[in-house]
């Protein structure tokens, strides 16, 4: 009604004039008069589960809330990586052949779909296409997705985590430029003027990962996807670019100005005569939330259920400032390869901090990132500050992508949907354990007492019967304690009205004494009886498609 922006789409267009106008600029410096167009190119592939449909209508969590909130884990997993290199089963293999022909019909070119690590994980990949006909295509797969599923008899999962214990989904979201005339500007040349055209957009890309790499935590942040990041299975909340080997060594010669050599060819340093380099070495880093991949960086941090306009509108915002630094300093320069030159090097002293190729999962990487000064913003909540940042509120109002009104909206937004999912959650677990769980724990623990008195009665020692009641008492116990403990950190939570504070407390509070509960529930799945237990298992949920 005012004139701000409530969707993701607008701000996305917004973001893709602004990097188009900036990168025109640039390649104006290079002599590049007959480019009319710079655009983003996005391909984000698309992981999901399948479950059958039969199991999935008898568990309250996957109904509500889209993930498993108990379930202790089945003998098998994911450890033998037979399902990921296997054959892809006659079922899913029909139901991918149906998703593709009905997203061909909406001119979704679905390009690649195989098996993911986890039992009955999948993945999809499109065709590579603008950044917001992407994420429209993006959007029109996952509903497709969930239609086609079920007339396949299956649900399709596209919570970041339906599954404790085995490898949560995600999007990865691979990012390039390209112009109009054909031209990937993160592809190394053929030509030195090419590979100095190139170093400049990806120090362009590296320079505002650095600057605003709260802004783009933020924009894969959900209380789903938390689940996700920093377990070691997906990237880490610390964002960092990975380069290669190779190519950070170029970096590397660049910034002490020495000549490159590698067993390829060499890479000299001087501007005006740079040769070949190699365009791809293989390298690859899968621990990397930022990760350079050829002629392209692979955001890996977004949920597999997130709508790719928003990392997208961060990323093309961030690095049109860069690029409007580049083109303010390299347009009033006297000498342009002399002005390149101590720009590149100037860059990569100042945001080299960022670049990282080492193991993202290790303990030691966050020692180190925080010597480096990189934040590690572990949850959502941690995150959301971030958008009312006077930096980030600077530079979305700067290029007109978000207004000031817009970034506290979507903040107190973001607060409030994190508490809504937490306390959804929250009192379906509670539910579970005390209206399904708890009585089928009571009737087990009879029926082992009933047994230990026959045996007594007939003087039998029922020593096995003793002690598994009494360990099932105890456990029963707890249970209880930890629902009562959990239903007064709902109502604590429920009770504070600042958006922010209650969104804490439901962090700090209520998904911890979720996370209680559930241990002790786990727990008892693995003595009470399969007979005795109120829904599916890990065991039929992930080996039933």
């Amino acid at each position: 009604y005012g004139g701000e922006a409530l969707d993701k789409k607008t701000p996305l267009l917004r973001s893709m004039q602004a990097i188009n106008k900036q990168g025109l600029r640039i390649l104006k410096l290079f002599g590049h008069d007959e480019v009319k167009a710079v655009r983003t190119t996005v391909g984000p592939e698309q992981e999901y589960f399948l479950v059958d449909k039969s199991v999935y209508n008898r568990r309250k969590d996957l109904i509500y809330t889209g993930r498993t909130l108990f379930g202790a884990k089945p003998p098998k997993g994911q450890e033998l990586d037979d399902h990921y290199f296997g054959s892809i089963k006659p079922r899913v293999a029909a139901f991918m052949k149906d998703l593709d022909e009905e997203l061909w019909k909406l001119g979704v070119y679905a390009k690649t779909e195989h098996n993911e690590v986890a039992p009955a994980q999948h993945e999809l990949a499109p065709v590579f296409t603008t950044g917001n006909i992407a994420a429209d295509q993006n959007q029109l797969t996952m509903e497709i997705m969930q239609k086609v599923a079920s007339r396949h008899g299956m649900v399709c999962l596209l919570h970041e985590k339906p599954f404790a214990g085995v490898n949560g989904s995600g999007k990865h979201n691979n990012w390039s430029l390209t112009t109009n005339t054909g031209m990937n500007l993160l592809e190394p040349g053929e030509t030195p003027a090419e590979n100095a055209q190139f170093l400049l957009f990806l120090c362009a890309v590296i320079q505002a990962v650095d600057d605003y790499q709260d802004m783009l935590r933020i924009s894969v942040a959900s209380a789903a996807n938390d689940h996700r990041l920093g377990a070691a299975e997906a990237p880490p909340a610390i964002i960092s670019v990975f380069l290669g080997e190779e190519l950070e060594n170029v970096i590397e010669a660049l910034e002490e100005g020495r000549d490159y050599t590698s067993g390829h060819s060499m890479f000299n340093v001087g501007v005006s005569s740079l040769p070949n380099f190699p365009k791809d070495t293989t390298d690859r880093n899968r621990t990397s939330p930022f990760a350079f991949t050829g002629n392209k960086f692979e955001f890996r941090s977004a949920g597999s259920s997130l709508n790719i306009a928003g990392p997208n509108t961060v990323l093309n915002t961030i690095v049109a400032n860069s690029l409007t630094e580049f083109a303010d300093e390299l347009e009033k320069a006297d000498d342009f390869n002399a002005a390149l030159h101590d720009l590149l090097v100037k860059n990569i002293k100042a945001h080299k901090r960022i670049i990282f190729n080492g193991n993202g999962y290790g303990a030691e990487w966050l020692v180190e990132a925080e010597k480096r000064g990189l934040p590690n913003l572990k949850t959502t909540v941690d995150a959301i500050p971030a958008l009312t940042a006077e930096k980030n509120v600077k530079v979305f109002t700067k290029f007109g992508v978000y207004s000031e009104v817009e970034l506290h909206a979507r903040q107190e937004i973001n607060y409030e949907n994190y508490s809504k999912i937490i306390n959804i959650e929250a009192l379906t677990t509670s539910d579970m354990a005390k209206t399904e769980i708890l009585p089928a724990v009571m009737k087990f623990a009879k029926d082992v007492c009933d047994m230990a008195a026959s045996k007594k009665a007939v003087g039998v020692e029922p020593t096995v019967e003793v002690a598994m009641a009494n360990k099932v008492n105890t456990l029963t116990i707890s249970l209880n304690e930890k629902i009562d403990a959990l239903n007064a950190a709902i109502v604590k939570a429920q009770g504070v009205s600042d958006y922010a504070e209650q969104a804490k407390v439901y962090c700090e509070e209520v998904f911890v004494a979720m996370q209680s509960l559930r241990a002790v529930a786990d727990e008892l799945e693995t003595i009470v009886g399969e007979d005795y237990w109120p829904f599916p298992t890990y065991d039929e949920l992930l080996f039933n498609v």
